[in-house]
Order: structure tokens, then sequence, then C-alpha cells
């Protein structure tokens, strides 16, 4: 690795996407891949759901093992961070000591989780959940726990939920807002899956946030609620969003703002430095200022259209965005977002739980939600990226074809 070529800081899906991307595109140079967590790039999605309940072990979480890196000529570091970027002399300072030259970098730090004030400095019988390390951790002590308590109602609380109220476990999930996955569902969908989940056995406490982990002699009993309400658990799992990790840059004199600013192309403003992933906030023709998304999807996307343009092929980047989440049998998908939404339609089944929700605002469809209808989310992210003109009349319109608005007009002859 004498030669300066491409350094990544970060070892999650997106840096592991661009890897591969860049060796698929051809890119000749050298690749350097860094990473503070002591494993080999790995998915995360599993964690919370088929990892946790035992189904798939660490093993199997990895993208590839040694033998990939050793002959695509990627030198992997790991259980190493880096503390400093030097963008006058092009190299990065590690917490090993180390100065590691780049012809360009690319920031993949990801986001970590954002912390319950009164959880800071506890170790026992309190969890987070991000890494393998963590769900390893919970996953140690699941099968002695009669009682859980879950802080936070998003994705990976709500698959955690139901894992471990499928293994027996009473769980309680508490969390701030009145509705599930408030941040990224309409009402209807948070409550369809809240019906759901309560059918499993989980508990919900809404609309209050935890000012109290209860202990005695030690050990974690509960949770009480700013509202005075108590929830027992021997374990707390704290899922309560993330922040992302952007202090590298800030820190180097990159612009950010919930994330680490870049253009279109993915760039910063030093043409020698990117960011992409779960860290990157970017301009988006599906939102109003720059985003920052928590996917697969886009972590996958940026790391393609990346590759492109350090291979000399460059697009900007226009995915549509989307997410899914499994949680217990239930199947959440994802496609837009809906930031802006000022009207909400429903198609489908909703006693069934089979049903799609279509936000629009001012007229526009921004996204769909669809519960159990693959076939509605595969049409929407069709829908959107053609940016067809969908109406909410003819999504109430039950006997109207939506894949219609697909089918170019015939010209005539």
């Amino acid at each position: 690795m004498d030669e300066p070529g491409i350094l990544i800081v970060g070892t999650g899906q997106a840096a592991y996407q661009l890897v591969a991307s860049l060796r698929d595109e051809g890119y000749p140079g050298n690749i350097r891949l860094v990473g503070n967590e002591a494993h080999l790039p790995y998915q995360r999605p599993p964690l919370s759901k088929s990892y946790m309940s035992g189904d798939v072990e660490a093993p199997s979480l990895r993208f590839q093992g040694d033998a990939y890196y050793a002959k695509h000529k990627v030198d992997v570091a790991t259980g190493m961070r880096v503390t400093r970027i030097d963008r006058v002399g092009h190299f990065v300072e590690t917490s090993t000591g180390d100065r590691l030259p780049y012809a360009h970098l690319v920031l993949a730090t990801g986001a970590r989780n954002r912390e319950l004030p009164c959880a800071v400095g506890m170790t026992s019988g309190v969890f987070g959940l991000r890494s393998l390390d963590d769900a390893r951790a919970i996953r140690e002590q699941l099968g002695t726990l009669s009682k859980v308590v879950v802080i936070g109602a998003g994705f990976l609380s709500l698959e955690f939920a139901a894992v471990a109220a499928g293994k027996g476990v009473v769980v309680t999930v508490v969390e701030a807002s009145t509705s599930l996955m408030s941040r990224v569902v309409c009402e209807p969908i948070g409550r369809a899956f809240q019906d759901h989940h309560e059918s499993l056995g989980v508990r919900f406490i809404l609309g209050t946030t935890v000012n109290r982990i209860t202990t005695d002699n030690g050990k974690v009993t509960g949770i009480q609620t700013t509202g005075g309400q108590v929830a027992e658990g021997e374990a707390v799992v704290i899922s309560i969003g993330v922040h992302p990790n952007s202090e590298l840059a800030t820190d180097a004199g990159l612009p950010t703002r919930n994330g680490i600013l870049v253009d279109q192309f993915l760039a910063t403003e030093d043409p020698l430095v990117s960011a992409i992933g779960d860290c990157a906030a970017f301009p988006s023709r599906f939102a109003t200022t720059h985003s920052r998304l928590e996917s697969i999807q886009n972590a996958n996307d940026q790391a393609r259209c990346l590759a492109r343009r350090l291979v000399g092929r460059a697009q900007a980047y226009d995915a549509v965005p989307w997410f899914w989440s499994d949680q217990g049998g239930l199947k959440l998908q994802i496609a837009g977002r809906s930031g802006g939404a000022d009207e909400v339609v429903l198609r489908g089944d909703q006693t069934g739980r089979k049903f799609s929700a279509y936000l629009f605002g001012a007229g526009r469809l921004l996204a769909v939600e669809s519960v159990g209808r693959p076939v509605d989310h595969m049409l929407a992210r069709k829908l959107l990226t053609a940016s067809s003109p969908l109406t909410p009349g003819q999504v109430r319109d039950g006997s109207f074809e939506l894949k219609s608005l697909l089918v170019l007009p015939t010209l005539a002859a």
C-alpha cells in the first residue's frame, strides 16, 4: 500500500459496498478500509432479528472473509479509529499513531446511538442495540430474562421486541410519541403494528419518557416514566435514535449539518473528500433540504454512485429512498419520504393488516407505506422514480389500476 489510493473510514454497509463496487467498476488502485470495530464488515439488519433469535450466527453475518479482501487487494484495518484528517497533507491520523495517506478520502463513518440521560454510566443490565457486540451481549442474556423494558418504538426496538416476546419474555415498550415509528410512518400504519405487537403479548406505554432506571443491589429492576408509570424488567434495551458520526469532518473544517454535507455527486466541498451512508446529508428531489437516510438501500446506492464517479463515470445520486422492517411476521415496506405530507389515503384491507398508505403533499405523491402488500411497494418505487402524476382520487378509486400510469402512450403512426 505504498501508493496513496482510496482510503475509506468506516466498515459498515456503505464502506463494504464501495469496496465491492470499485473493484467491479475496474478501479485498479489501492484501497484501504479502516474501522474502529474489531470485526470484518458485516450485515447489521439481522442483528435485531435472525441473529437475536439464534437463527443465524455471527460468522454468517460477514459480507466476505479474509480471502476476499486479499484476492481483491484491499487492506482492511479493524480495531483502528481515525482521529484526525489533514486535508493539506492528504493523510489521516489514527488511534494507533499511524499516518495513512490518501489520494481520495471517503467518510463512511455511520452513526451512533443517542444516549438516554438517566442511563449514562450504567453498564450492567442496560443495553444499546447498534453493533454486533451490542447484539451479542443482549442475546447472551435473553434466554435468562423473564421481563425486559425496551425504550423507543422505532424499527430496531420493535424488531427486538417481537423476537423477545416470541421467546416468552414479557416485553414493555416505552415511547415518547403517541404512535409507533412516528418519525417514519403515518398513524394508521403505526396503529396496525401496535395491534400486531399487542397480539404477540407486547405492552406499550406511549406518550411519555423515561426519567429513571430502577435498581436493587446493583441489578436493574425496571424503569419509571416522567408520568410516574412503572415497568418491571431485569434488563433495559435503549434504542431512541442516532447521531451521525460527523465530528471528523467538522474538525477538518468541512461543513456539517445533521451529517456531513455533500453535493449531488456525494462530494464535500473538498474535491478529495466524499461521504456516503448514514453520516452523509445530501440533496434530493424527495426532500426540501439536505437529508440523511439510515437505510441499507441508501448505503448501497450511494456507494455504487460514488464508485462510478471515482472511475470517471460521474452521475448525480437520484435513487428513490426505500426501507423495510420485519416485525414478528409482519412486514413493513416504505418507498419515498413522507415529510411535508398533508393527506393520507389508505388502500387495501386494514382489518387483515394488508394495506398501503399513500401520502401526498399538495396533491403530489410523496411516499407509500405498505403492510403485507409487496406488490404495492414495488409499484410505488416505480411511480416515484417516474414522478407519475398519481392523484389521491385515483388511489381512493379501488377500480383504478395504478400501474396504468406507468404505461407510455402509443404514438400515432
